[in-house]
């Protein structure tokens, strides 16, 4: 058996523990010096020097060949050959300095497979005058020399990946020869000039500069100079500047890219409107993944399934993040590519802002950021953002639906994605739903505004019923917000910005697309696990309603649906309508009022303040209580000395209610009594052990926060002593839930003393510590005091019922469609995939027929690519479903 099969069992069974990174920093920490000394040792050449080659005298060392062999200069220039843009260093007897190619004559030869064409002669002008010199200031000349500072005569700037070099380039000269520029270009070097180049780019360090941009978010400037201290640590600023060039050619690149991976090389045609964009594979597309016959229709009928299947979900939402400056010559722009990706046209859509009206309105909404910043002007801006629309359930942007803000997010902005993002593959689907975190303000007038008559807008947004995800029939599961923060620096021209937004955009989609199988497989297995919770806690409701409430219900929720387009209010039918418990002022108006009326005693019309004054000393204790827990016996004289005047003000207020008490109690209260004599319990049901809070109470010499003032409930027993250990830090709205439900545990055990009715005790239950906890979850169900004080609608007091049975039946209902939507949207994809790979196929046929032999190998890979995703995806999809069936059987 091979040793490692043993190793490979003993992991199965988990005997061996997987190590975390700190544990390999230590077990590196006694090999640290050895490491180091080997670091070292690389600076020196081996003790022979000599060449793996020829075994002559080694000079010069290449860093980027694999174990940094050393060579002769003959050996040095014949091996590199192939690897131009290698950094070499040279021996001058006592340590290797920086070297070039250049400096052992390599000469890179285009055409005639690397050799010298015999006819070049020395034509070296070709590539002269066609691009400027850097110009460097006479201070920052180095006064040293060296080969770096010393470049050959009749050498190109090449930039690489590996840095910025400079080599001698000849071109074939032959009669049939193509121009310098188409040579170089053939050979995977972009020219920055097309006449003389004196500087190309390798399509190396073009793609992975796209690349860190896409990935890291960088720069131009912040890229190229990289490259420059690549090419030379200690002088950087001597390296040619060619910042601009790269910004500009890159440029290009990114449009050839785009124009390739989309097939026009393949066409005759040009792009039109968003054809250089790529869209979501899960999302029905008629003609594309959603396969319809002639006489078939998408809308209900006897024969189709409900229309809700193939419903276009879409979210809207703006980015304030991606602002652009006014050119300065804005007729001078070259658009490569406006409207052809995401971001829309410019002059159609110049056209739309200057006749359609600027509605100004106000945020009725909790103050929405969007609508108010609508009529913000920004004078120096171009754009102050960007908005668009993308799928709500896989977050795919969808092409030529982003537009630039010029005051801010308003209407007729947001109006144009969404009309542009309805006319993309959206041939006979009528139903579409909107999610925007403003719809309530949006869709006010949404109809008023004679936009896309024949298309059904269901509008959702996610704070409150009436557009709540979770009660619109036929959507499943919505992930919510998904809109990408997109980058463009300020500094860019408007047409290479919508560029590289379109760039990003398309990147970001194409990313959605590959991972697609994953998404799918994960909503499947969240959906398979909705189905079965959400079934068990509607069961249960459902289980318990009277059959004739349930159909009332019933009733109730088809009538909301049916009505939410022009009422939106019919959606409350699902919200708890609460009604606010008084509160201690309200109370204590209302004695004050029954004391007058009934002619109480003048010394007794004031108890009804008196026990509310008490009430508020108490809150002050507990609130002051929880302060001095949660700073604990580490805390700074600042913070002391708060606390102390804190109880200084308390103590006194204790005082003065303590001397009032006799007015009230009578003279059975003796106000000299210790607070030893009295008794109440705070917090005593929030699980603290009191032996922690001991040292903590013993900080303070002075706590009125636990005297236990003379209340007619406090005086039935002894006293004990509040003793609980310090609290860790904790938020401020933990802090209030603690404060709250502190004053409802103790008001609670006021009650009991009372000896309350059974309702009383159903209404008013013990709070537990898991009942505090604060989530976002929305499958969860409410707690019970979410519920107390509602208003049950009738003497049947069926409401608080029916609302849970309502919420649990839609939550059930969302899910089973969402299942129902995942297992098209697996077919949708593999459709898709398919489609794609036809489609690059029949190209590839096409071009074979062209004797184009390379537009054939491109069609091939990228059919072949898209048939590998068609076949992976579909294999995922039948394994979980089979795995599926095997589990619901068992």
């Amino acid at each position: 058996m091979h040793p490692g099969a043993k190793i490979s069992q003993g992991r199965s069974k988990g005997q061996q523990r997987i190590q975390s990174q700190n544990n390999y920093l230590r077990q590196w920490l006694p090999r640290q010096e050895s490491y180091l000394h080997h670091l070292l040792d690389r600076e020196a050449p081996p003790e022979d020097r000599r060449c793996i080659v020829c075994d002559q005298d080694g000079v010069y060392k290449c860093q980027d060949c694999l174990g940094e062999p050393l060579y002769c200069t003959g050996c040095c220039r014949s091996q590199h050959h192939h690897n131009p843009f290698h950094w070499i260093s040279q021996w001058n007897g006592q340590f290797f300095e920086q070297s070039c190619l250049a400096q052992v004559g390599l000469v890179i030869h285009l055409g005639h497979d690397g050799k010298q064409c015999p006819a070049l002669t020395d034509r070296w002008d070709l590539f002269k005058g066609d691009e400027h010199e850097d110009q460097l200031e006479p201070e920052d000349l180095p006064f040293v020399s060296g080969p770096e500072f010393q470049p050959k005569e009749n050498t190109m700037v090449i930039i690489n990946k590996s840095g910025v070099h400079r080599l001698e380039i000849r071109c074939c000269d032959c009669p049939n020869a193509l121009s310098p520029d188409i040579q170089m270009f053939q050979h995977g070097f972009f020219p920055a000039s097309f006449n003389r180049p004196k500087t190309a780019f390798t399509f190396r360090v073009l793609d992975d500069f796209l690349l860190d941009n896409l990935e890291c978010s960088t720069s131009a400037m912040n890229y190229y100079s990289k490259l420059r201290r690549m090419t030379s640590s200690m002088f950087p600023h001597l390296v040619p500047d060619r910042y601009r060039e790269l910004m500009r050619v890159a440029q290009q690149w990114r449009q050839l890219k785009t124009m390739k991976w989309h097939g026009f090389g393949h066409r005759s045609d040009i792009p039109s409107t968003g054809e250089l964009a790529l869209f979501c594979p899960a999302c029905p597309q008629p003609g594309i993944n959603v396969l319809v016959a002639g006489d078939e229709s998408l809308d209900d009928d006897d024969k189709n399934p409900p229309s809700w299947k193939y419903t276009q979900s879409f979210v809207m939402d703006g980015n304030f993040k991606a602002k652009h400056l006014h050119p300065i010559k804005p007729f001078d722009e070259v658009w490569l590519s406006d409207g052809l990706g995401f971001m829309v046209g410019k002059d159609r859509y110049k056209m739309h802002l200057a006749e359609a009206a600027d509605m100004v309105e106000k945020s009725s909404c909790n103050n929405h950021r969007a609508v108010n910043q609508a009529n913000a002007a920004r004078h120096k801006l171009e754009s102050t953002g960007i908005g668009g629309v993308a799928c709500a359930r896989h977050g795919c942007i969808v092409p030529h639906s982003m537009v630039d803000f010029q005051k801010g997010e308003r209407q007729m902005n947001m109006d144009y994605a969404l009309c542009e993002a309805a006319r993309h593959n959206m041939e006979g689907i009528s139903r579409a739903v909107t999610f925007y975190d403003i719809n309530c303000q949006y869709n006010k007038y949404f109809r008023t505004r004679e936009m896309m008559q024949d298309l059904t807008i269901i509008p959702g947004i996610g704070c409150y019923v009436q557009y709540a995800s979770n009660f619109i029939d036929g959507i499943g599961r919505i992930d919510g917000e998904i809109m990408e923060t997109l980058w463009a620096p300020r500094g860019m021209s408007s047409p290479h910005r919508q560029e590289c937004l379109d760039y990003q955009m398309n990147d970001s989609n194409f990313c959605k697309m590959i991972r697609m199988k994953r998404t799918l497989c994960c909503k499947y297995k969240l959906a398979m696990n909705g189905i079965t919770e959400s079934g068990k806690a509607f069961d249960r409701l459902d289980e318990a309603a009277p059959a004739h409430l349930k159909t009332e219900w019933s009733a109730r929720e088809r009538r909301a649906q049916s009505s939410r387009l022009n009422d939106p209010e019919a959606m409350d039918e699902y919200e708890i309508n609460i009604k606010k418990a008084p509160s201690r002022k309200e109370i204590e108006l209302r004695l004050l009022e029954e004391g007058s009326a009934h002619n109480a005693a003048p010394s007794r019309r004031s108890v009804a303040t008196w026990i509310s004054t008490g009430l508020a000393i108490e809150e002050a204790q507990i609130a002051l209580l929880i302060e001095v827990r949660r700073m604990g016996r580490r805390s700074t004289e600042t913070q002391r000395l708060d606390i102390a005047q804190q109880q200084d003000r308390l103590q006194g207020q204790i005082d003065g209610f303590t001397q009032s008490a006799l007015t009230h109690l009578g003279e059975g209260f003796d106000a000299d009594d210790e607070p030893d004599d009295l008794n109440v319990d705070i917090l005593d049901d929030l699980d603290d052990d009191p032996a922690d809070f001991s040292k903590t109470s013993d900080t303070w010499t002075n706590s009125p926060e636990l005297t236990v003032i003379p209340l007619p409930l406090n005086l039935r027993a002894k006293s004990q002593a509040l003793k609980t250990r310090a609290w860790s830090q904790v938020t401020s709205v933990q802090q209030a839930v603690s404060l709250h439900a502190s004053i409802y545990t103790k008001t609670r055990k006021q009650m009991m003393k009372l000896e309350p009715g059974q309702d009383q005790l159903q209404k008013y239950k013990p709070l537990l510590c898991e009942q505090l906890k604060i989530s976002t979850a929305r499958n969860e169900s409410l707690t019970w005091f979410w519920s107390v004080e509602v208003d049950l609608g009738g003497p049947d007091q069926s409401w608080n019922e029916e609302f849970h049975w309502l919420r649990a039946k839609a939550l059930q209902d969302r899910w089973k469609e969402e299942m129902t939507l995942v297992q098209l949207e697996m077919d949708w994809t593999c459709n898709y995939f398919s489609w794609r790979a036809t489609q690059w196929g029949d190209r590839m046929r096409e071009s074979l027929e062209k004797c184009l032999p390379g537009h054939a190998c491109y069609s091939g890979r990228q059919s072949q690519m898209y048939s590998l995703l068609a076949q992976d995806a579909q294999a995922a999809f039948q394994d979980l479903q089979s795995m599926s069936i095997e589990t619901g059987d068992e």
